[in-house]
């Protein structure tokens, strides 16, 4: 009999804005890396953004993030070309402001590569 594991791998490839890095200490787990990418879509006279919600997994894409983090702490526009794995969506009720009481959806996954970034438009070589 086999015991190998097998998996089934779902990802995700884009461009968008790198937001909200942080690191996340859960009361029961391991403190990992967090980011938000705000995903562009639609035409590019149009764009329409989808936000993921990361946490960042790849040990280069890692690196990478906290390179990046003072620029996007700096409110400077940060663009990657992304790939992401297991996307999941989660329902969750807004909490104050104008959506008070009205029901969401986040979309969470694991940032895996990050496959170039450039800074206010400048290209990134990271260290």
């Amino acid at each position: 009999m086999n015991d190998e594991s097998k998996y089934f791998d779902l990802h995700t490839t884009g461009v968008g804005y790198l937001q909200r890095v942080q690191e996340v200490e859960p009361e029961d787990g391991s403190p990992y890396l967090s980011a938000t990418i705000a995903a562009l879509r639609g035409r590019s006279g149009a764009v329409q953004y989808t936000h993921f919600e990361c946490a960042v997994i790849g040990s280069k894409a890692q690196a990478t993030v906290r390179e990046l983090q003072c620029a996007v702490e700096g409110k400077l526009k940060v663009l990657i070309g992304f790939t992401i794995s297991n996307l999941a969506a989660e329902p969750f009720a807004y909490e104050g402001g104008d959506l008070d009481g009205q029901r969401g959806v986040r979309l969470n996954g694991r940032l895996l590569r990050i496959s170039y970034a450039k800074v206010d438009g400048q290209p990134f070589v990271t260290q």
